[in-house]
């Protein structure tokens, strides 16, 4: 029997932590579990552990140490706490850390996850187009392996064609369209948090169900795939289909256009990562190709998703735009869920902080975070200050 692979997973409590427990879980002689982090969620992470028989656990609130602890007290595992020991939470000589921490927080994770690493799955965009030079610039000193989780990003991984990469045409991203997809522009302004989390096909997280109600995750997905396959912006096009079962495609200079196509479960890309370079057995849903009795492809409607066209727009700017529009996005969304700002605000507050870069050169990781913590902090006064009148309104 091959030896086991050696796993940690960063954000084990998340949508994407959890379905990568299940995959683990389905082929239990295949890998051994290092290490498993979480924020706050110490219940779960202690059940995670247990159920992965894991070496550790890391809870980035130190308030939950005691209570973990003594969930987890007989069971053989190490506990640590605090945000310091969570960004070092993979430990030397990993084989594979699967990065699912949401936002830009995941960052510092994985930059250690690829200095400790042999490979690094990536689930959370946001680092890649918050610090995508940085990201990539590790993991070549280190050459360690990035494997794109996200399911578009990991399709086109998997018929991309590395070694001849002159011969690729275009790639092209597909997205379902989200909840809003048949919704008129009037329509979407009055949507509510629970409306935009109601995603039609995917079981996601609320803010990245936001970004798919908004269409920021396929803007986004467009930095990240010129940062992963080092593609120009106008070789990246965006295509909605509906039935989420194309995940996405590369055309080819003599016109062939090769996809991955699979069942709309994450345990699929999931399971492809942890295997790689080989293939495995997964517990995720299988496409039946006898029920697919129609496929819809069709041109996204920018006007109505504006995100779309600012993705084009940050990355003829530079990484500075891609890195404001992904801080404001966080901070938007995050005021939409607490109903702090109506869904069209989401896009307003982008442009805001568009319009109004920090004098900040990206010369560092630190550059890039100082960056960060800057347009965090003035789209958090813009909210507060002039749309105050809307967070009064919703309140009502």
């Amino acid at each position: 029997m091959a030896e086991k692979k050696r796993v940690s997973i960063l954000g084990a409590t998340g949508s994407i932590g959890q379905s990568t427990a299940d995959v683990i879980a389905s082929d239990p002689e295949r890998f051994e579990v290092s290490t498993l982090t979480a924020n706050e969620n110490y219940k779960d992470l202690a059940q995670a552990a247990i159920r992965l028989n894991a070496y550790s656990v890391v809870i980035g609130n130190s308030t939950h140490e005691e209570a973990l602890r003594e969930i987890l007290k007989g069971k053989g595992v190490s506990v640590l706490s605090g945000q310091d020991a969570l960004i070092h939470a993979v430990q030397p000589e990993t084989d594979l850390t699967i990065s699912a921490i949401t936002g830009v927080a995941g960052l510092k994770p994985l930059m250690n996850a690829i200095k400790n690493s042999t490979a690094v799955g990536i689930a959370n965009k946001e680092p890649l187009v918050a610090a995508g030079a940085f990201v990539m610039e590790e993991a070549k000193k280190y050459g360690t392996q990035i494997l794109p989780i996200d399911s578009e990003h990991n399709a086109v991984f998997q018929v991309f064609d590395f070694d001849r990469s002159e011969g690729i045409e275009r790639i092209i991203l597909t997205a379902s369209g989200g909840p809003f997809r048949t919704w008129s522009a009037e329509e979407m302004a009055k949507a509510t948090p629970e409306q935009a989390v109601a995603h039609p096909n995917w079981d996601m997280g609320a803010k990245i169900s936001v970004d798919s109600a908004t269409m920021m995750n396929k803007a986004l997905e467009i930095i990240e795939a010129h940062i992963l396959f080092g593609l120009p912006a106008e070789k990246i096009d965006v295509l909605i289909h509906p039935e989420s079962v194309v995940h996405s495609m590369v055309e080819y200079v003599d016109g062939s256009v090769l996809s991955q196509m699979g069942a709309s479960d994450m345990r699929t890309p999931i399971a492809y990562t942890l295997a790689w370079p080989e293939r495995m057995q997964t517990p995720g849903e299988r496409l039946d190709l006898t029920q697919m009795k129609e496929l819809h492809f069709e041109q996204p409607d920018v006007e109505k998703f504006p995100a779309l066209k600012l993705a084009y727009q940050c990355l003829e700017k530079g990484a500075l735009s891609c890195l404001l529009l992904n801080a404001a996005n966080e901070v938007a969304v995050e005021a939409f869920l607490r109903q702090e700002i109506g869904f069209p605000d989401i896009l307003n507050i982008i442009e805001f902080a568009l319009a109004n870069e920090p004098d900040i050169k990206l010369e560092s990781l630190d550059s890039a975070l100082e960056a960060d913590a800057a347009v965090r902090k003035s789209v958090s006064d813009y909210i507060d200050q002039e749309l105050s009148q809307t967070k009064t309104k919703m309140k009502a």
